[in-house]
């Protein structure tokens, strides 16, 4: 029988591989998304300032309702992570149909309207992505007993997987797939990491 050390030594690898892919689907969607909206303004500074502004205000929203939440509920943190992580990747899987679609719709409105109308759709998976690390933070606290080690940790993981996944999506992915394939590579990615620490980790948490 495993110790209490390896398990959670076992844990400990699993969670931050899974912190690190989850960073480098967030910025694949970030890159991939940009493009989208490129196509609907034309304007590749528009595209860039709704995208970045996005996120920053969903990762501030996220990290703000996460803590709240997994306060609430510390024991079912794994379990609140992986929902976090399926749920983007849900929402990877419709994005290219629904900013399309909102493009289209709203084609005939002001380029505000149509920033905004996209600001917000792209500000539900992002304050999803925000929540994820006072998430796990929380669990991993639970673990090493300290706050600060555990958020420098998963911050640095997450940040590295970030800088990965930009980098892969521009000089790797798009010289080979579609701009839909790459974003689906991305859902697939945090389906991935839903279902491995949900399904390996809820069990020991």
């Amino acid at each position: 029988m495993p110790s209490r050390a390896s398990v959670a030594s076992t844990q400990l690898s699993v969670l931050s591989f899974a912190f690190f892919l989850s960073g480098g689907a967030g910025l694949i969607y970030q890159v991939a998304w940009q493009r989208i909206l490129f196509s609907a303004f034309g304007i590749d500074l528009v595209s860039v300032t709704v995208i970045v502004s996005a996120f920053m205000l969903g990762l501030g929203i996220g990290a703000i309702a996460g803590g709240r939440i997994v306060d609430r509920f510390p024991q079912h943190a794994l379990l609140l992570f992986a929902l976090s992580e399926a749920s983007i990747g849900v929402f990877g899987f419709l994005s290219p149909l629904v900013l399309h679609w909102a493009s289209d719709a709203f084609y005939a409105q002001p380029i505000a309207v149509i920033g905004l109308v996209n600001f917000l759709l792209v500000l539900i998976p992002t304050s999803l992505m925000g929540a994820t690390l006072p998430i796990l933070i929380v669990h991993l606290t639970r673990t090493w007993g300290n706050v600060g080690r555990s958020t420098g940790w998963l911050y640095s993981i997450n940040t590295v997987g970030a800088m990965v996944g930009a980098l892969v999506t521009s000089f790797v992915l798009f010289n080979y797939v579609g701009l839909n394939a790459v974003i689906y590579i991305a859902a697939c990615i945090n389906m991935l990491v839903a279902a491995t620490v949900y399904f390996l980790l809820s069990g020991k948490s």
